[in-house]
């Protein structure tokens, strides 16, 4: 794949990666782009198919599966996501850096294929700050917020298996969260910058 290396963001609910994402976007707004995924559920209120997902059947999606044409794809609560390589070229073809929020399972797919991106963890300095976040949001029910809090457990555990990830950002502080991610992404932002300019 050709153009500029995709950044593969991964964490769990509640370690900040919405946050460091618009901070990004903020500052560096036409140099990042994301990559739509394709999704079997059906489009919430407001969702538009192509912006928020690629809506699609699960016929259509698993022959495009089966034909290699996904980087990655899982399963939840009986509903197929994943992200096309088709995704990732069209914003790769903008020149921008493409972001890939994904799971620690999709991860270890990406890991199989020739996509070359730059791995990065943004993690929460314990579970009991975690739940504190999650809890002073007030978006879950007690049973989500125990299902978000044992599944960041996992994703913390996992997540220092060496050789996953190139940076592992721990989100204790905005700020130096978000330096660290500038810092490991600043080659890749001259680029594009530079690129642009000629």
């Amino acid at each position: 794949m050709t153009g500029p290396r995709p950044v593969v963001l991964s964490g769990p609910s509640g370690a900040g990666k919405s946050t460091l994402l618009k901070m990004l976007l903020k500052d560096y707004g036409n140099v990042f782009g994301f990559s739509v995924s394709h999704t079997t559920r059906q489009p919430r209120v407001g969702e538009v198919n192509g912006k928020e997902y690629h809506f699609v059947t699960r016929d259509q999606m698993q022959q495009e599966i089966d034909a290699g044409q996904f980087i990655e794809h899982a399963e939840f609560s009986g509903n197929m996501y994943g992200t096309s390589k088709a995704a990732v070229q069209a914003v790769q073809a903008r020149n921008q850096i493409c972001i890939l929020d994904i799971d620690l399972q999709g991860v270890k797919n990406i890991k199989k294929t020739d996509l070359n991106p730059i791995y990065i963890s943004v993690q929460v300095p314990s579970i009991e700050v975690l739940e504190k976040r999650l809890r002073d949001r007030q978006t879950e029910s007690e049973e989500s917020l125990l299902k978000r809090l044992n599944a960041a457990r996992i994703d913390m555990e996992l997540s220092n298996e060496p050789g996953l990830f190139d940076l592992i950002i721990i989100n204790n502080d905005l700020e130096k969260a978000y330096s660290e991610l500038k810092e490991i992404l600043a080659e890749e932002i001259q680029k594009i910058q530079e690129s642009k300019k000629s």
